[in-house]
């Protein structure tokens, strides 16, 4: 699972979900970060986050995930929700296409607040409920392929893919920052601050590890 210290990581790494209410961000955070589900879980009021740490080439990432309301009334705590952010989950819910069609607009928010390379996973939730299913994997596919993420479809309530879709986020941010670390001259990322959270740049490197890598 991880350390048993809250403190002993070397790296601290900002992650948002995105998405509609009801698709399921606040589960995803909760099986992801306490293997635990909430059949009754109420919409998120605000912001939460939790945190969970776990190793990527032999060093502690901790990760710093934060859930908001899907709710437009919410809205206009969007700067600092997505302030420092490396990665992002945008997630909708395979059983109403309405939310994958609003992820357009999703992610044109994120992209007005974040980095230009931050790390995308295209989620669609609620795997479990498959004879419900709205959106097909080909047309998230063609979503990934077109908005340059990752994509997984995951379902919460049964565990699948959870784990998966967060690990491959904070795998691609520590690459990108060791590759980063070693084009600004050879410097080892291991000497960065502990719990910084790093911006970071290079747009060719991020398309390159990012271009057609459907996850599903």
């Amino acid at each position: 699972m991880g350390p048993t210290s809250d403190e002993d990581y070397d790296y601290l790494f900002k992650v948002v979900l995105i998405g509609d209410s009801a698709v399921g961000k606040s589960n995803l955070l909760s099986r992801f970060t306490h293997n635990e589900f909430n059949q009754d879980s109420k919409s998120t009021i605000g912001v939460e986050f939790a945190t969970r740490t776990i190793e990527v080439d032999k060093k502690v990432i901790k990760a710093q995930i934060w859930d908001t309301a899907g709710q437009e009334r919410y809205r206009a705590i969007t700067s600092a929700y997505y302030r420092g952010a490396l990665g992002a989950l945008l997630v909708y819910d395979m059983t109403r296409r309405v939310t994958f069609e609003s992820l357009v607009r999703w992610l044109k928010e994120l992209r007005e607040h974040t980095d230009q390379h931050i790390v995308l996973m295209l989620v669609g939730n609620k795997a479990d409920l498959r004879h419900l299913r709205a959106v097909t994997t080909d047309d998230s596919k063609v979503f990934a392929e077109r908005e340059n993420t990752f994509f997984m479809e995951t379902s919460a309530l049964e565990a699948i893919n959870v784990e998966n879709a967060f690990s491959e986020v904070l795998s691609q941010i520590y690459r990108m920052i060791s590759r980063r670390a070693l084009d600004a001259g050879g410097s080892n990322p291991a000497n960065l601050p502990k719990g910084q959270i790093i911006n970071v740049g290079n747009k060719d490197d991020v398309s390159a590890v990012k271009r057609g890598r459907c996850c599903a």
